[in-house]
């Protein structure tokens, strides 16, 4: 697998230069909507304000003129109430100052009473008077002669104008667009040297003889399947005849010890031993003559095995399990006395490429790619490549004559500007709003007629009963019928209401707008020229910077491509995990499945043959309980010479032993 995908692998990332190219032939092809997108994204920072500006004071005009129309009519109604109000409480005013004037009133006693009452009659009249206010038609008049012309439609067209910046691009760079071909021409030349490139990195061909040479040692190998099995076969004999050696003398010992133990008789002399435990000492005898036959044989096999397996194990397993002997390779100058890496040296012929077996092997068991895992870049420099192939600087030559005329881009045409100024000039600014608000404030009577009659009753009830007394309180009997019929309505019909209200907020709205309407209007229209003198005079640099920057988004699809691909070659291609699988194999079947077998053969042999030394003594001195003898032991008389109770003999077996 690994062989095979490999130059598929390569093939692809070559292939995928047509990707980043077929980007960029396609953005030169709609250079147009493009790069005017980028022109008008910068050039609306400062067009697209000033517009919004002037449209909101297109909104502003129309909530103008509706306002004065509200502050004309709410003012009608309110002193169309209050004019009918005040004609009536001076009527009521003028007859209670003629029965103030009755001779009647002239009594000493009386006199003091007329006097309060008619020291009174200046409260009875109205307190705000709508009247006195200013006129707005004026204003009203000029804003309607603004609003004949639709400055939200003149807006509009310069919002037109300014969005219509791609399609004059589009239409100012037709030469960019005819010279896709050429563009292309260079586009594919390059991508043929890099497909050149890739024919020149031997991956295939490496890989190829790479697959070949291990087809020829795989089918090497199994040519030797029938004598590997048959070594095997000769090895698996030898190891059950070791062991039946050994199984052979455990046997004797124990058939010994179990027929003697049985046929043992205390009772007995040594002549006159039953078979059984005659048979038993035989085999404990024979045990021990197979230990001697068989012992050379194990000790040679043992320390043969031992000498092979330890050093095996600790010159080879060991540093192959904890990597050192990585480290004992890659030392300078070990391996060859010439070349300070082996490493590169076989495979480069260049000894002085800082490339060790250790770091290659870290680098495949991480699963990264045989480029960076065997720092190919030393042979084939991809990188230098790709940057001085794909960067072409003749790429950022195409765009260098882009020349893009935004003269005719109008935000604000002449008839707009005079509306503006028109506007700022109309009389908002000269409306008395402070004295509307007073007004507004106040209550609609001095006093309250209520208490005003009340008052009126209670000094009539002082004066005698008579024609006068009747008078003022005919008086106070109009007075409530004026409260009941006009002030009431006044304060609480909706029609007066509302009309207040409509009153008090239109003018609040109007002072808001004419607040310093003829500064804003000055910051609007210099806003709109600032825009304008951009887009006239300063269109050039910015065209010249957004090309800049457009050539930089094409060379990015490129960069983006060639960091794709060193990234692929570093982790993603040609990944060389199986070689780390090789070495890790290996480790398992020659260290964990030979050497560790044939290391636990010799010490479990060897074990054996150690205890083969107690097992003969114990044999050899346990035996003679057990056997027949042909005499029986002797004892000399004298207690000084008879060695035979310290040492005793043992008798000659028998004749048929």
């Amino acid at each position: 697998t690994f062989a095979n995908n490999t130059p598929a692998q390569v093939e692809y990332l070559t292939a995928q230069y047509t990707t980043a190219k077929n980007k960029v032939l396609s953005d030169l092809d709609n250079i147009g909507p493009l790069l005017g997108a980028r022109i008008h994204s910068n050039l609306e920072k400062e067009v697209v304000p000033a517009l919004d500006a002037a449209l909101r004071m297109a909104g502003a005009m129309r909530e103008t003129k509706e306002a004065l129309e509200n502050v004309s009519s709410s003012l009608e109604t309110l002193q169309d109430g209050m004019g009918k109000l005040q004609a009536s409480l001076a009527g009521e005013r003028a007859s209670l100052s003629n029965t103030l004037s009755d001779p009647a009133c002239t009594n000493g006693a009386v006199s003091h009473t007329c006097n309060t009452i008619r020291s009174t009659l200046a409260q009875l009249g109205i307190n705000a008077d709508f009247s006195k206010l200013p006129d707005v038609s004026r204003a009203l008049a000029n804003v309607n002669t603004i609003l004949k012309v639709d400055l939200s439609n003149i807006v509009q067209k310069g919002y037109a104008s300014f969005n219509d910046t791609p399609t004059l691009v589009k239409d100012q760079t037709k030469n960019i667009v005819s010279a896709l071909p050429r563009v292309k021409g260079m586009l594919d030349k390059i991508g043929n040297e890099i497909t050149a490139f890739a024919k020149m990195f031997p991956v295939e061909a490496s890989l190829a003889n790479f697959t070949i040479f291990l087809n020829q040692q795989h089918k090497t190998i199994e040519s030797f399947y029938p004598q590997v099995d048959q070594m095997d076969f000769y090895r698996w004999i030898g190891c059950v005849a070791v062991l039946c050696a050994v199984v052979l003398v455990l046997a004797f010992n124990i058939l010994g010890l179990l027929c003697g133990t049985c046929g043992y008789d205390k009772q007995a002399t040594p002549t006159t031993r039953g078979c059984l435990s005659n048979t038993g000492g035989n085999l404990l005898m024979a045990g021990v003559g197979f230990s001697f036959i068989f012992a050379w044989v194990l000790m040679g096999l043992v320390t043969t095995m031992f000498v092979v397996g330890g050093n095996i194990e600790k010159l080879m397993c060991e540093p192959l399990s904890n990597r050192q002997l990585f480290k004992i390779i890659d030392t300078p100058f070990l391996v060859h006395p010439e070349k300070k890496n082996f490493l590169p040296a076989m495979l480069f012929q260049n000894p002085n490429i800082d490339l060790t077996l250790g770091a290659m092997y870290r680098e495949c068991y991480e699963n990264n790619g045989l480029y960076h895992a065997l720092q190919l870049e030393n042979i084939f420099n991809i990188n230098s490549f790709l940057n001085r192939t794909v960067y072409n600087k003749d790429l950022g030559k195409v765009l260098e004559g882009v020349k893009v005329d935004l003269k005719n881009v109008a935000l604000l045409e002449q008839v707009g500007r005079d509306n503006l100024m028109n506007f700022a000039n109309s009389g908002l600014g000269e409306i008395d709003y402070p004295a509307y608000l007073a007004e507004l404030n106040k209550g609609i009577m001095l006093v309250d007629l209520l208490s005003f009659c009340s008052d009126l009753e209670e000094q009539a009830d002082q004066l005698p009963r008579g024609a006068l007394e009747n008078a003022l309180k005919g008086h106070a009997s109009s007075i409530r019928t004026i409260h009941r019929e006009q002030v009431v309505p006044l304060e609480q019909a909706m029609k007066y209401v509302k009309a207040r209200s409509t009153l008090s907020q239109s003018i609040k709205l109007l002072q808001k707008t004419s607040g310093d309407l003829p500064v804003k209007v000055t910051n609007i229209l210099s806003a709109i020229d600032a825009a304008e003198y951009l887009i006239t005079n300063n269109a050039s640099y910015v065209v010249k910077q957004e090309a800049k920057g457009f050539v930089q988004t094409l060379v990015g699809y490129f960069q983006q491509y060639t960091n794709w691909v060193k990234n692929s070659l570093t982790a993603e291609v040609a990944q060389c995990k199986p070689i780390s699988n090789i070495v890790d194999s290996a480790e398992i079947v020659a260290c964990s499945f030979i050497i560790d077998s044939v290391n636990t053969f010799w010490f479990g042999l060897g074990g054996c043959c150690i205890l083969l030394i107690p097992s003969i003594i114990f044999s050899v001195k346990l035996s003679k309980y057990y056997r027949r003898m042909d005499t029986e032991d002797v004892f000399e008389d004298s207690p000084y010479n008879d060695t035979l109770n310290w040492f005793p003999r043992a008798s000659a077996p028998p004749s048929d032993w």
